[in-house]
């Protein structure tokens, strides 16, 4: 990448607020985070909105054990590779657990999916296992090509939740014209450039080929912003059917009242008749509307989104504490963001 490609990408970054850090992004919400921590007494408030998850699913939560509390039939079949397991141990899981190669691996406590990647042989798994300094997942790739985030909220006097937002993931996925390289195809576009670095060290020479025209090429099979997805609102798709194709699979899994469920589908049409689709993944407090990182959206859109959904977070919680949950201890509460910082910079960093 030459010099001139990494000033327009520094101005890319600047002019689009989506590629801001959240720390930045955050820092009108912080006083609403505040005034609702005064309001209930308690730093740690969200602790009470999905009461069997831990910390409210904010922050060192398994996603094993979220895993474990949705019903089988509704995600692909996944594995726990705990940090001190031998090889033989972990071959021994994987033919058990009948997963398969390629299969997708990521860490139990995660972050922004970081250190998500795509298993093709024993030796990439035994080289991830090398890496790994902690918890990991192995699950079986999901065979449909289409993924969204659906936010639902439901609050702990109500029988029926409602959808909040659908946010629709485009992987990153280049197309050759049968001359230039993928590494000059990623370039091209601003997006894709800003991973460059990350997947150079993935792909390495394979980036020199030249793609048949029409040819298309997944580089990042799963649909996370900070891997080059773009998000597009798909709030529109908002529809009777599948608010209630989505509250039957919630109403399911005990003590789940706010967050995102991340699916992968294969077409709408199925999708709004309950088939054909499976859960990546279930987030709980720290759950984000994602649809505000469209391109089309302001920052202001996206502060008044995110007060909008914290504001469920904070009623909801409030319910469930009047309702016996206690919050989390301030003690305890401080402890586990120790924990969450030290985790975070061990997925970083791998």
């Amino acid at each position: 990448m030459t010099i001139q490609n990494r000033i327009q990408l520094s101005f890319h970054k600047l002019t689009h607020w989506e590629y801001w850090p959240y720390q930045v992004v955050y820092i009108p919400i912080s006083f609403l985070w505040i005034f609702y921590a005064f309001k209930s007494k308690s730093l740690f408030f969200f602790s009470a909105s999905n009461p069997t998850m831990k910390n409210g699913g904010f922050v060192m939560e398994s996603k094993k054990e979220i895993y474990d509390l949705i019903p089988q039939d509704y995600y692909p079949q996944t594995a726990l590779i705990k940090k001190g397991f031998s090889w033989e141990e972990i071959e021994k899981l994987r033919l058990t657990s009948g997963i398969q190669f390629p299969f997708i691996a990521k860490p139990d406590i995660g972050l922004r999916g970081s250190a998500v990647k795509k298993i093709d042989s024993i030796n990439a798994l035994f080289q991830y296992r090398q890496k790994a300094d902690f918890d990991f997942l192995i699950q079986d790739l999901i065979p449909y090509e289409k993924e969204v985030g659906i936010f639902y909220v439901r609050y702990p006097n109500q029988t029926k939740g409602k959808i909040t937002g659908i946010v629709s993931k485009e992987f990153l996925i280049i197309t050759g014209d049968g001359k230039s390289s993928i590494a000059q195809l990623i370039l091209k576009n601003p997006r894709y450039a800003l991973q460059f670095s990350v997947l150079k060290k993935e792909y390495g020479d394979q980036l020199e080929t030249v793609l048949p025209r029409g040819e298309k090429q997944n580089l990042v099979p799963y649909g996370n912003h900070a891997r080059g997805a773009k998000f597009v609102d798909g709030s529109h798709w908002v529809t009777p059917e599948l608010e209630q194709v989505i509250d039957a699979v919630c109403v399911q899994i005990p003590g789940f009242y706010f967050g995102r469920l991340d699916v992968m589908y294969r077409s709408l049409e199925d999708l709004q008749q309950g088939e054909n689709f499976s859960i990546v993944e279930l987030n709980g407090a720290a759950s984000e509307p994602t649809h505000i990182y469209d391109p089309k959206h302001s920052l202001f859109f996206a502060w008044k989104e995110l007060a909008r959904h914290i504001t469920y977070m904070y009623e909801i919680s409030r319910i469930n504490n009047k309702n016996g949950i206690p919050f989390l201890p301030h003690k305890i509460g401080m402890k586990e963001m120790r924990l969450h910082f030290e985790q975070s910079a061990k997925i970083v960093n791998f």
